[in-house]
């Protein structure tokens, strides 16, 4: 068995050197599905009017363009009723330039498509303010990087979940629980080898639910593990809060969410 080890792997090596060869791979390709990007976003001291939703469709795996979803109608409902037509404003972009945000109060969205309707409810969570950004010297896993704290304050009593955004060149994301900060000040902090004096960053804090937080959770925690490449066995499909009722086979990727936010800039000292 080892001498048959042996000679498979030398005509390995054989075929590497002696020629290239251009491989054809077959994929499988399943019907295109909707994918929702539905993140209603308010942030404070603003009237957060200005609301867009962007729909597109899967692709094939080595397609370099994401398909618009064109021709769709979609409505997002108020508690009381009044509904915030979207129009589309570009293939798959929607605009709305009415909408009214309140805090606490529950929304439902509402998206025909190709004869389907896909809905969702979610309600509009407010969060805490960014109160200051700290910056140390001795980030990083090397202590050279330069790292930064955005404080904010936690409520008391209630259970919170953030989603925490970092703004500079590629966006980056952090999402936290309040379990072990209830009530208290804590922060979310970045470190970068990258960042230097004089630069701009940005901090932007969200009020998240609970199943969203737990949404983007495990697709972090798929994402972490797909060091397999592209050809490894798929992680189980995510998904989000949107149900498709007409078929309920036919299911839509993403979710619907309503944040409150804030927002802090900041220069690299």
């Amino acid at each position: 068995m080892y001498y048959f080890k042996i000679i498979f792997l030398l005509l390995s090596l054989n075929s590497l050197y002696s020629c290239e060869e251009v491989v054809q791979v077959d994929l499988e390709e399943s019907e295109p599905r909707l994918v929702i990007e539905a993140s209603i976003l308010w942030r404070k001291n603003t009237a957060g009017n200005v609301q867009l939703i962007r729909l597109t469709t899967t692709a094939p795996f080595f397609d370099d363009q994401i398909p618009p979803a064109e021709g769709a109608s979609v409505s997002v409902f108020s508690e009381n009723g009044i509904e915030f037509a979207f129009q589309e404003i570009e293939p798959g972009i929607f605009r709305n330039e009415q909408f009214v945000p309140e805090l606490n109060k529950t929304y439902e969205l509402k998206i025909e498509y190709k004869g389907e309707i896909y809905q969702a409810t979610e309600t509009l969570l407010p969060v805490s303010l960014l109160e200051h950004i700290e910056q140390t010297d001795n980030g990083g896993f090397g202590g050279e990087e330069i790292e930064l704290k955005a404080y904010f304050t936690d409520p008391p009593n209630i259970q919170n979940y953030y989603l925490v955004r970092f703004f500079y060149e590629d966006l980056s994301i952090q999402i936290y629980e309040d379990k072990f900060t209830d009530g208290n000040q804590t922060f979310a902090y970045f470190s970068n080898e990258d960042l230097t004096s004089g630069e701009e960053v940005g901090f932007e804090i969200q009020g998240i639910s609970k199943r969203f937080y737990e949404y983007l959770f495990i697709l972090r925690s798929q994402a972490g593990s797909s060091n397999g490449g592209p050809f490894q066995t798929q992680p189980t499909t995510v998904r989000g809060n949107i149900i498709n009722t007409t078929n309920p086979d036919n299911f839509a990727f993403g979710y619907f969410r309503l944040s409150e936010t804030d927002f802090l800039d900041y220069t690299i000292q």
